[in-house]
C-alpha cells in the first residue's frame, strides 16, 4: 500500500493552538516597548485627521480594580480602532493626584498637618505618596496592553497644570461668574470641609422625626386673616411643622407654608380650655392618628397664603420667627408647615434670602455647637438631638417623636452623614450671568451614548445648586486671591496678581503661593487683605484638564472627540468640566459623550469582600491573560452593569479558543503562500469570491461599530464569521481543495488568495480587542509588512465583480442536506458525509440556483456524489422534503456511496482502482499529484 501523505498539503504553522496568554504577554510587552510602539504609531498617522479622546484622570490612590480595567480598555478600544480607521488618535494617559483620599492616606501615617509635619512637609508627602500610586497603577494599565504617552502623561500636581488652573480661574472671575457667599452646603464633619454635589451619596438612615407647635404670637391677627370668630380660639394656636433633623432647630428663623395649599384650623377641647393646631388640610388627618387625636372641631380652611408673615414663637429661644411662603413646601409627608433654617438647608437659605431673613449658624466646622448657642452650647449635632427633643416636651411642644428611616445624604469617602451648614465659601454661580441657560442649550449639541444620558445631565444641570468651589483642606490647587478685610471685596488687580502668582506656581509648584509674603506683590495694600488658604475643589481640577492639558501637551485642544467615563459621572467629570468649559468659552468641551455601567457579578451584586463574590483583575491576567479580559469587556454590553464570573470568563475562554483556532487555520494553510501568488479577484473560485465579498462586507460593519462604540457588536459579528461563516461553512468545504489539489495548482492559489486576505483583515478587526493575540497572529503572517499591526490601517480588500450564483439558497441547501446526513449518520448507515451520496429534485424555478455548481456541488456539500435533477421528474417516495424550503417543492435522498473509497481523498468514486499505477485513487487524485491540477471553476 502507498503511503499518500506526502502528497497532501497538510497545515503547518508556529502559532501555537495553546494561546498560553499569561506567559507570552508580558514579553510582547516587552516588544512594544522596544519598538516605541505609540510613538511609532504617532508618526504613521502624523497629518491624518486628527480624533482625540481625553483621558478622565483616575484617582491616582490604590491598585487597579475591575472598574480601571472596563474603562481603560474601552478607551483602548477606542483609540487603536480610530487609528486602525485611518484617524490620528493620540491618548494621553492623566491622574487626579490632589484632594482628600490623598490626605487621609498621609495622615495615617503622619497625623494631621502641624502635628509630625508641617504643611509644607505635609504637602510633599502628599505628592509622594500620589506619584507612587501613579507607578503602581502605570504598571497595570500597561499589563493591560493599553497604549498611551506613558512617560508624559498629565498629572494634576505638575506645576505647569496647576499654574493654568490658577490662569483658568482668573477667567471665569473676569467673566462674573465667582462670588463669595454664605451659604448651606454639604459639610462633612470627617473631612472639616464643604463637599461638592458628585461628592454626596444618599443611603439609608434612622433619624428622629418629630412634630412640633410653633405657637402663634398673635391669635387676634390669626383670626383677622383666617375669618375664624375669635371665640372659637382657646389657650393656645399653633402652626405645626415635622422635621427629621430636630438638631437644626436652634437655627430655625422661620416657618414655610404654600400658597395655594389648602390648611385647617382643628380645635382639641372645649372653648376655654382648647388648644388650636393649624395644619395642611390634606394631612391632618394623618397627623392627627400620629397624636392619638380622635375627637376634633374643624373651624376652619384657608389658603396658605393667608399666613404670610404670621408671627410664630420659637419653641424656647427667645425669638420671633416669620411664616414664609415657598414652592418647596409639600404635601408628600409631614405637616404641611416647614421648618426653616436657612443656615442649614438649601430651600430654606434661598426662601430667605427671599424674605431678607439673616442667616445665622450656630454649628462650628467641627459640627458642635458654638459657644454661646441655648441648650445645646458645646454639643455635638448628633448628641443634641435628644436634648432637644427633651427640652421640647418639657414645654409641651412636642406633639408626636419616632423614627424615620429615609435617605440621607453621606460623604462618599467616609460613608458618614453630612450636615448642611451655613459657611462663607466660594461659589460659581449658575445663573447671575446664564451659566446654567448656556450650559443646557449647548447640552444639545453633544453627542451623548447611550443617549438616555443627555436627558440625565440636563436634569441634574436644570437642577443643580450654585457650584461651591472651596475647600478647607491642604493638599490643593490654592484659590489663590486676596480679599479686602473690611469689604470682601477681591483686590482690584486680581487678573495681573493671578497671573503673577501662576508664574510662580508654574516653576515652583503650588508651595509658592502658600509660602508667599502678601507684601511681595501687594506692597503696604498687604495690611488690608486677606491671603485665602482654601484649595479648589478637585472637581475644579480635573473639570479643568480640557484647559490646562494643552499647555503641556501641543497634540491635544479642546473641544475633543470623546470623553469616556462610567455612568456616575454626569455628576462628576462630565459635569465639572461641562461648567468650566461654558464658564470659559461658552462651549462644552467635548463632541461625544460615552458611558459605562459597573461590574457586578453574574447575579447582579455588587462585588465586595463579604459576600466573596470580587474578582481581582491581577488573578485574571496571571492565569487567563489579559487579552481574556479585553474580551469581556468589549462582549459585554457596556451601557448596562457589566457581570462578571468565573463561569463568564470560561465562556469567554471557549469562545476565544474558538477564533484562535480559526485564525491558526487559516495561518497552518498559508505556509507556503506568498502575497506577491495572490490571483486577481477575476480568475478567482466562485465560491472564493464568495468569502472575500463577505469579508469585505463585514469589514464595513466592524468599521461602523467601532466608529459607533458598540464594540458587543463586533466581538458577536467577527465570533459568529469565524464560527459559522468560515468554521463552519468555508472553510470546512475548502479542506479538499487546500489539501488534494497541488500546492501550486490555480484552485488552491485562489483559495489562499482569499484565506490570505480574510486573515488580514482579521487581524486588524481583533487588533483593538485582543491587542496580544493580534500582534501574535501578526508575526505568523507570510509577506513584507509593517513592524506592528497597529502601524496600519483597515486592510483594502479586492473589488469584486458582480455575482451571479445566488450562495444563500445553495448554503440553505447545504444546511438541509446536513440534517439529512446527520440523519443517516446515527442510523449507521455512514461514518462521514464523503461516504454519501445526494439527489436533489426541486421546481423549474429553483433548478437554475441549486444546480448552479454543476459537478462541483458534490465538494459544496462535501458529499462524495450530487445530482439536482432535472426540472420536471417527480421526487421518489423515500425523497424527503428539504429543511428550509417549505412549500417550494424542494426533495432531498441521501444514500450510502456504492463505490470505493479513495484513500488521498477519501472520496468515494467510481474510478477508483482505473490507474494500475495508483490502483487506490480516484482519478482525480492521480490527475492532482502532478501540475496544473484539478481545475475549479465554483466550489
Amino acid at each position: 500500500m502507498t503511503d499518500y501523505k506526502r502528497t497532501v498539503n497538510l497545515p503547518q504553522t508556529d502559532f501555537p493552538m495553546k494561546a498560553d496568554l499569561a506567559q507570552r504577554e508580558p514579553k510582547q510587552i516587552e516588544r512594544w516597548a522596544e519598538q516605541r510602539i505609540y510613538e511609532r504609531m504617532r508618526e504613521v498617522s502624523a497629518g491624518r485627521k486628527r480624533f482625540v479622546l481625553h483621558d478622565g484622570p483616575p484617582y491616582a490612590n490604590g491598585p487597579l480594580h475591575l472598574g480601571h480595567v472596563v474603562n481603560k480598555v474601552l478607551k483602548d478600544i477606542v483609540v487603536k480602532s480610530r487609528n486602525m480607521d485611518g484617524c490620528d488618535a493620540p491618548y494621553i494617559p492623566g491622574w487626579d493626584c490632589h484632594g482628600l483620599p490623598i490626605e487621609l492616606a498621609v495622615e495615617k501615617k503622619h497625623g494631621k498637618p502641624g502635628q509630625k509635619l508641617d504643611a509644607v512637609a505635609f504637602r510633599a508627602a502628599c505628592r509622594a505618596f500620589a506619584q507612587s500610586q501613579i507607578d503602581l497603577q502605570r504598571i497595570g494599565f500597561k499589563r493591560l496592553g493599553v497604549f498611551g504617552d506613558w512617560d508624559r502623561p498629565y498629572l494634576t500636581m505638575a506645576p505647569g497644570y496647576e499654574a493654568q488652573q490658577i490662569r483658568a480661574i482668573g477667567k471665569i472671575i473676569q467673566n462674573g461668574h465667582l462670588y463669595r457667599g454664605a451659604k448651606p452646603v454639604h459639610w462633612c464633619l470627617d473631612c472639616r470641609s464643604a463637599l461638592a454635589e458628585a461628592e454626596v451619596e444618599y443611603e439609608d438612615r434612622t433619624s428622629t422625626a418629630i412634630d412640633v407647635a410653633f405657637r402663634i404670637v398673635d391669635e387676634a391677627d390669626f383670626a383677622r386673616r383666617t375669618g375664624i370668630d375669635p371665640g372659637q380660639l382657646g389657650e393656645s394656636v399653633s402652626l405645626v411643622i415635622w422635621t427629621t433633623t430636630p438638631w437644626t432647630l436652634p437655627a430655625n428663623e422661620a416657618v414655610t407654608v404654600r400658597d395655594e395649599f389648602a390648611y385647617v384650623a382643628l380645635a382639641i377641647g372645649p372653648i376655654g380650655a382648647r388648644a388650636v393646631l393649624v395644619l395642611a388640610a390634606d394631612l391632618a388627618a394623618a397627623c392627627l392618628e400620629r397624636y392619638g387625636l380622635a375627637t376634633v372641631e374643624r373651624l376652619k380652611s384657608f389658603p396658605g397664603r393667608a399666613l404670610e408673615g404670621l408671627k410664630l414663637q420659637h419653641p424656647w429661644l427667645d425669638r420671633q420667627v416669620p411664616v414664609l411662603l415657598g414652592d418647596h413646601v409639600t404635601l408628600e409627608a409631614g405637616t404641611g408647615a416647614v421648618h426653616t433654617a436657612p443656615a442649614h438647608g438649601q430651600e430654606d437659605f434661598i426662601v430667605s434670602v427671599r424674605y431678607g431673613i439673616p442667616v445665622v449658624n450656630p454649628v462650628g466646622p467641627d459640627g458642635r455647637f458654638i459657644e454661646g448657642t441655648p441648650l445645646v452650647a458645646g454639643l455635638k449635632v448628633e448628641d443634641a438631638n435628644a436634648v432637644i427633643v427633651a427640652e421640647l416636651e418639657r414645654r409641651g411642644a412636642l406633639l408626636h417623636q419616632a423614627p424615620l428611616l429615609h435617605s440621607y445624604p453621606h460623604c462618599w469617602r467616609h460613608k458618614t452623614p453630612l450636615i448642611f451648614r451655613a459657611t462663607a465659601q466660594w461659589f460659581i454661580s449658575m445663573d447671575q450671568r446664564g451659566l446654567r441657560a448656556n450650559t443646557l442649550r449647548d447640552i444639545k449639541q453633544v453627542q451623548w451614548t447611550p443617549a438616555w444620558g443627555e436627558q440625565r445631565i440636563t436634569a441634574m444641570i436644570a437642577n443643580r445648586p450654585d457650584w461651591c468651589i472651596s475647600r478647607q483642606r491642604t493638599w490643593g490647587v490654592p484659590l489663590a486671591l486676596f480679599v479686602h478685610k473690611q469689604t470682601a471685596q477681591l483686590h482690584p488687580r486680581t487678573q495681573e496678581l493671578l497671573l503673577e502668582v501662576a508664574s510662580r506656581v508654574e516653576k515652583g509648584g503650588i508651595d509658592a503661593w502658600f509660602a508667599l509674603d502678601p507684601k511681595d506683590l501687594l506692597g503696604e495694600e498687604a495690611a488690608h487683605y486677606d491671603k485665602l488658604t482654601d484649595v479648589m475643589d478637585v472637581w475644579a481640577d480635573s473639570g479643568l484638564s480640557f484647559e490646562c492639558v494643552p499647555k503641556t501637551h501641543t497634540d491635544f485642544q479642546a473641544p475633543v472627540d470623546l470623553y469616556l467615563e462610567g455612568s456616575d459621572q454626569h455628576r462628576g467629570w462630565f459635569h465639572s468640566s461641562l461648567l468650566m468649559s461654558e464658564a470659559l468659552y461658552e462651549r462644552a468641551p467635548y463632541r461625544g459623550v460615552l458611558t459605562h455601567g459597573f461590574t457586578v457579578d453574574e447575579k447582579g451584586r455588587k462585588m465586595s469582600k463579604s459576600l466573596g463574590n470580587g474578582i481581582e483583575p491581577q488573578d485574571i491576567w496571571k492565569t487567563l491573560g489579559a487579552d481574556m479580559l479585553r474580551l469581556w469587556v468589549a462582549a459585554t454590553d457596556y451601557a448596562n452593569e457589566m457581570s462578571l464570573s468565573q463561569e463568564i470568563l470560561k465562556r469567554m475562554s471557549d469562545s476565544y479558543r474558538r477564533m484562535r483556532n480559526t485564525v491558526r487555520f487559516l495561518l497552518g494553510n498559508l505556509n507556503d503562500f506568498e502575497p506577491a501568488q495572490a490571483l486577481p479577484a477575476a480568475e478567482l473560485v466562485a465560491l472564493d469570491r464568495w468569502a472575500l465579498a463577505r469579508t469585505r462586507s463585514l469589514q464595513e460593519e466592524i468599521a461602523q461599530a467601532y466608529r459607533d462604540y458598540a464594540f458587543h457588536l463586533i466581538y458577536q459579528k467577527v465570533h459568529n464569521f469565524c464560527v459559522v461563516d468560515l468554521g463552519g461553512l468555508y472553510l470546512d468545504i475548502l479542506k479538499d481543495r487546500l489539501y488534494t489539489l497541488p500546492a501550486a495548482g490555480r484552485a488552491r492559489r485562489s483559495a489562499q488568495t482569499a484565506m490570505w486576505h480574510i486573515a488580514e483583515a482579521i487581524v486588524r478587526w481583533l487588533a483593538p480587542i485582543l491587542s496580544f493575540t493580534a500582534e501574535e497572529m501578526w508575526r505568523h503572517l507570510r509577506g513584507a509588512r509593517a513592524e506592528s499591526v497597529f502601524l496600519t490601517t483597515w486592510h483594502e480588500l479586492p473589488a469584486l465583480p458582480a455575482e451571479q450564483i445566488d450562495w444563500n439558497a445553495l448554503i440553505a441547501l447545504r444546511t438541509a442536506v446536513a440534517r439529512e446526513l446527520e440523519r443517516l449518520r446515527v442510523a449507521g448507515g455512514i461514518g462521514a458525509p464523503l461516504d454519501a451520496n445526494v439527489e436533489i429534485w426541486c421546481p423549474p424555478a429553483l433548478e437554475p440556483k441549486l444546480a448552479a455548481l454543476g459537478d462541483e456541488l458534490r465538494f459544496f456539500l462535501i458529499t462524495s456524489a450530487a445530482v439536482v435533477h432535472a426540472a420536471g421528474e417527480s421526487a421518489p417516495a423515500d425523497a424527503v422534503p428539504a429543511a428550509g424550503f417549505d412549500g417550494q417543492g424542494v426533495s432531498i435522498r441521501v444514500s450510502v456511496s456504492p463505490e470505493k473509497k479513495c484513500v488521498r481523498c477519501w472520496q468515494h468514486r467510481g474510478d477508483v482502482g482505473a490507474s494500475s499505477e495508483h490502483p487506490e485513487l480516484c482519478g482525480r487524485c492521480v490527475g492532482n499529484l502532478v501540475l496544473p491540477g484539478e481545475q475549479r471553476r465554483f466550489s
